[in-house]
């Protein structure tokens, strides 16, 4: 269970950067199709939704930024905090619920980061703190002793 806390934890670490790789990727492209003549409005993310269009091709970073935050980390984070409990690794289940609610913190300025602007850069420097809190906690699972009920059995001869 402990590898498994260690390999949930740093997953969500390399989620939060491939977040902010996507986003990057969208956001640029974006701009290279406004450079282009196209135009951003919201008649051009509704088209994208609801009819399926791209209006730009890097539109995917945009989409896969919105779908791996709001149901593949939080599913993660969910999974981690379970592991957490058969871990048995100190403050373990107390990271894990860390990483949990910051996860629970980032859906929420994301979402209404699109309501207040300002909640939109609170999203990122908690992006920060997360991906932070999810290697100390892969480094905690990397870093414990294991039990004795786990060590190998030697056999001599």
């Amino acid at each position: 269970m402990r590898a498994t806390y260690r390999v949930l934890a740093y997953l969500i670490a390399f989620e939060v950067v491939v977040q902010a790789s996507v986003m990057v990727w969208g956001i640029a492209g974006m701009g290279i199709w406004v450079d282009d003549g196209g135009v951003v409005d919201k008649q051009t993310f509704e088209d994208a939704f609801d009819n399926g269009t791209k209006p730009f091709d890097e539109f995917t970073g945009l989409m896969i930024h919105g779908q791996n935050g709001m149901m593949i980390i939080p599913l993660l984070a969910l999974a981690l905090v379970i592991v957490s409990f058969f871990a048995r690794i100190p403050r373990g289940v107390a990271f894990a619920f860390g990483v949990l609610g910051l996860v629970v913190l980032q859906v929420m300025l994301g979402i209404f980061g699109h309501e207040v602007s300002a909640l939109g850069a609170l999203h990122g420097v908690n992006a920060f703190v997360l991906f932070g809190t999810a290697v100390m906690a892969g480094r905690r699972a990397s870093s414990v002793a294991k039990p004795a009920d786990e060590e190998p059995v030697s056999v001599s001869a």
